[in-house]
């Protein structure tokens, strides 16, 4: 999945930015977003949010949100485009090999299920 900034369909988020608007961000990811929108020199308020994060843009409080994105269908499902992706992210199952040998079963069968659900996507 990626890390992306998102905002309403009808919202002209390249010319906020190209006029220097100072938006403001709903976002749980308050560093990746500050750091984001500093280093391309855009003025954000960040709003910290939990939760349902589309619903920032959608109600008013935010002009756009910060959030995880994998297939789009939420963005999709509220109205929101996604306008700029700020990283790509992956997960990786750690296991302390004492565990590994003790718990066999149960981590096997984890394993299994991580390894059915990447199959399935790719």
């Amino acid at each position: 999945c990626r890390v992306s900034v998102a905002v309403r369909a009808d919202f002209d988020y390249a010319l906020a930015v190209k006029q220097g608007s100072r938006l403001k961000v709903a976002t749980k990811y308050t560093e990746i977003a500050r750091n984001f929108f500093a280093s391309k020199g855009v003025h954000v308020d960040m709003i910290k949010l939990y939760g349902s994060m589309e619903l920032a843009p959608l109600t008013g409080l935010a002009d756009a949100i910060v959030d995880l994105v994998s297939t789009g269908n939420t963005l999709k499902a509220n109205h929101l485009v996604e306008v700029e992706r700020i990283m790509d992210i992956s997960s990786h199952l750690v296991v302390n090999q004492a565990a590994l040998k003790l718990k066999q079963a149960p981590m096997r069968r984890l394993i299994d299920v991580f390894a059915r659900a990447t199959q399935a996507q790719a």
